[in-house]
């Protein structure tokens, strides 16, 4: 599955939620991209697009 809700992005990152939210919030993570609305207005997340970005970060 691509689209996940925060807690099970939050047990595949390491992430912890308040991180997530921060992502979110921040900009870090565009939405259409890195998360969306579902039909039901819930948030979701993209694993795909999240493990790219982490894929990308530089050490």
């Amino acid at each position: 599955m691509i689209w996940v809700t925060i807690k099970k992005l939050s047990e595949l990152t390491g992430y912890t939620t308040e991180a997530i939210r921060q992502k979110k919030k921040k900009g870090v993570w565009v939405e259409n991209r890195h998360w969306r609305k579902a039909p039901d207005n819930r948030i979701v997340f993209n694993t795909e697009a999240v493990d790219k970005w982490l894929s990308s970060t530089r050490v």
